[in-house]
C-alpha cells in the first residue's frame, strides 16, 4: 500500500486540500441530427484528516468537465472518522 501511495500524484491547493481526478467518460448522445459528444469527470479531494468529498461533472470540454467536478467535490465535503490515520471497520 505504501508503494501505491508513493506513486499517486495528487495535486495541492493553496487551501491544503488534494484534488484527484478518478475517471474521465466521453459520453455520446444520439439524437435526430447526428451524435452530440461531451464529457463526463469524477474527482475526489480530501485535505488528509478526515474530510473528503467527490464530485462529477459534465461538459462538452475536458477541462470544463473537471472544473465543474472540483468545484462540486470542494462543495459537498464531509467527515469521515479515522482511527490511527485510516479509515475503521
Amino acid at each position: 500500500m505504501a508503494k501505491f501511495q508513493a506513486n499517486i500524484k495528487n495535486e495541492a491547493n493553496d487551501d491544503g486540500l488534494r484534488e484527484k481526478m478518478i475517471a474521465i467518460n466521453r459520453v455520446t448522445k444520439v439524437v435526430k441530427g447526428g451524435r452530440i459528444m461531451s464529457f463526463a469527470a469524477l474527482t475526489v479531494v480530501g485535505d488528509g484528516d478526515g474530510r473528503i468529498g467527490m464530485g462529477k461533472g459534465k461538459s462538452k470540454e475536458v477541462p470544463v468537465a473537471v472544473q465543474k467536478a472540483m468545484e462540486e467535490a470542494r462543495r459537498k465535503m464531509f467527515k469521515v472518522s479515522l482511527k490511527n490515520g485510516t479509515l475503521q471497520h
